[in-house]
């Protein structure tokens, strides 16, 4: 499976993606009612921004109409953004392919370190990938009209350290 970037017409299957990935990967630390309301059915217009702004990788299953994985780097906050992999492909490296897709972007970008807030069930993943703890947070949700827990993580570029940045 190779790596790609999505057009317009995938958005919908990328809601689909990211939906299934937060109701399988969340199910322990959201409850039920907050996990409907922050995956809901219904795609926002913003979803098509997103696509048009960024740079967003994606992987498709091999049948290659349905992305399996997908992910972005918002190139002005330097925030990796939405990195889900449906639950059948979980395990076999989609994300890490996409989070390597990340930093090499960032790398020619001249980005030295890349931030992200994570769902408490994939701190352990970030972690193998570089990414380090800040801080436990709270990301308000529209959907949920309701704060929902976080991870404040950070990844610096090799040979860079937080006082280099300061």
């Amino acid at each position: 499976m190779k790596i790609s970037i999505a057009k317009k017409e995938d958005a919908q299957g990328l809601w689909r993606l990211r939906n299934q990935a937060l109701r399988y990967g969340c199910c322990e630390v959201f409850d039920a009612k907050t996990l409907q309301a922050f995956t809901p059915e219904t795609m926002p217009a913003g979803m098509f921004k997103v696509i048009e702004e960024n740079q967003v990788y994606l992987i498709a299953a091999p049948a290659g109409d349905t992305p399996c994985a997908c992910g972005y780097l918002d190139l002005i906050t330097g925030n990796v953004e939405a990195i889900f992999t449906l639950p059948a492909y979980q395990g076999r490296g989609l994300a890490s392919t996409i989070i390597a897709a990340i930093k090499q972007q960032a790398k020619s970008q001249g980005i030295n370190q890349l931030t992200l807030s994570s769902t408490p069930n994939a701190v352990g993943f970030y972690q193998k990938q570089g990414f380090s703890i800040v801080s436990n947070g709270k990301y308000f949700s529209s959907s949920t009209q309701s704060y929902l827990d976080c991870v404040e993580m950070i990844w610096l570029r090799e040979g860079e350290s937080a006082s280099d940045l300061l």
